[in-house]
């Protein structure tokens, strides 16, 4: 394998050293850290709708009052992306990391002991701010520390993590609020994120490529890159990234709106809007769905738990074929055949064995394409605002979530059926297609 050049007082390139390398010991930590930051973000997230019925049990309220408290999480989920990002391009990815666990954490364990609604709803919109900052931030730490040849995979792999959180709530749950009421899951869900804000305090480390950019110290950048290859290191007298000669800008939006990183942004954006309203008017409806079209109680969480259990299963393959295909034909196939087995999804109500098999590959591509949208995003974006645009393609996208979820119940209440709501989705399916294969026309992807 070739490495960079080794003598004495060189000037090492960040990021073609990292290439260079087999992976260290020290970055798989980096992946371990972020996965399990993912992993509680996604346990977190869930944790309200496992809750629901006991918390509306023993407060003798009816559901639909939770509905501004389910809601609550997800609307600081988008406040705490589109903030967070700036801030992690200024300060650090691992302050705002930290703070982002320690916050949802610190939120989740009062929301436990919450005594109304009210309570509940500032608890949960708070918790969601901390929520919406750790995935991006996570996977632009996760980026920076990976070789280009296994980014994708590894990114897209640590975002298994958010799937699996929210089935472990789901199995977490099942034991603990017969036995311990619905406050222990809540309990859980804040115990472990701080347990794990000591340990990134203590094991994270900050990202090389942006103290290299922030002028942050030569010593400081070799002790940083050090525990990969120290003899290498030990010999550089100064640190670069790529991008340090081609993007000037220091302001944020700067950068992620020069040249052609402007239409790049916009199409990133609408492709993963698109995206999460198939996911959340599936999500949020499925079972609805099947229930009014006369299948079973059993048979409608049963399948409607087999297109999120189809994201884990796609998602490290989806990533696998980014590394070595061209990444926007990868994405753009898998949104195109979302929107193909969302149609054929509609049309097999009468036969469940069919159905199930249908739902779980709809779940494979769609989830799959969402997964691997973050990974897309970081290799297209500098140093400079790779914090700022991942997190602003999150948050902006967490709007097609909330269409999603506004538009199933519409559509459900203007009378349309099983087969035309699910054949809907083949238009978001196909503009998010579109967008994701224009952006790889139009746009310098992996430039940097």
């Amino acid at each position: 394998m070739n490495q960079p050049q080794s003598a004495v007082g060189h000037c090492l390139d960040v990021q073609s050293f990292i290439n260079a390398q087999p992976i260290s010991r020290y970055q798989w930590r980096v992946v371990i850290l972020c996965f399990l930051i993912v992993f509680l973000d996604g346990l977190d997230t869930a944790a309200m709708g496992f809750i629901a019925p006991a918390l509306s049990q023993d407060w003798g309220i009816d559901r639909a009052s939770l509905g501004p408290v389910m809601s609550a999480a997800l609307i600081g989920m988008v406040f705490g992306a589109l903030g967070s990002g700036p801030l992690a391009d200024r300060f650090g990815r691992k302050v705002v990391l930290v703070g982002a666990v320690f916050l949802f954490g610190a939120f989740s364990l009062a929301s436990a002991y919450a005594t109304n609604v009210d309570q509940l709803l500032v608890l949960r919109f708070l918790t969601g701010l901390g929520l919406g900052a750790g995935m991006p931030n996570a996977t632009t730490l996760l980026s920076e520390y990976t070789p280009e040849r296994k980014k994708s995979l590894l990114v897209t792999s640590m975002f298994c993590g958010f799937n699996l959180g929210m089935a472990g709530g789901g199995f977490i749950s099942a034991k603990l609020i017969p036995a311990f009421g619905w406050h222990s899951l809540l309990l859980i869900g804040g115990i472990l994120p701080l347990i794990l804000t000591v340990v990134l305090l203590l094991w994270l480390p900050e990202s090389a490529r942006y103290l290299v950019v922030r002028n942050r110290g030569t010593d400081k950048v070799r002790r940083t890159l050090a525990p990969i290859d120290p003899a290498i290191v030990a010999q550089a007298a100064s640190f670069s990234v790529p991008e340090q000669k081609t993007v000037k800008a220091r302001n944020v939006f700067a950068v992620i709106f020069s040249g052609t990183y402007s239409v790049g942004t916009l199409l990133l954006w609408l492709t993963y809007f698109m995206g999460l309203v198939i996911v959340y008017l599936l999500t949020s409806w499925l079972p609805t769905l099947m229930r009014d079209s006369g299948a079973s109680m059993e048979q409608a969480a049963f399948i409607g738990a087999l297109f999120q259990f189809g994201g884990v299963l796609s998602a490290v393959g989806v990533g696998w074929a980014m590394d070595r295909f061209n990444p926007h034909k990868v994405i753009g196939i898998f949104y195109l055949l979302a929107g193909v087995f969302a149609y054929a999804v509609g049309q097999s109500l009468g036969n469940i064995t069919l159905l199930a098999t249908l739902v779980l590959v709809a779940g494979m591509c769609v989830n799959g394409a969402q997964s691997a949208m973050p990974s897309l995003a970081a290799r297209f974006y500098p140093t400079q605002g790779r914090a700022t645009g991942v997190s602003w393609m999150l948050g902006i996208g967490r709007f097609g979530a909330i269409l999603g979820a506004w538009m199933g119940a519409t559509l459900l209440g203007l009378g349309w059926n099983f087969e035309q709501v699910l054949t809907a989705l083949v238009i978001p399916a196909g503009l998010a297609t579109a967008a994701v294969v224009i952006k790889g026309l139009v746009s310098h992807a992996d430039a940097t």
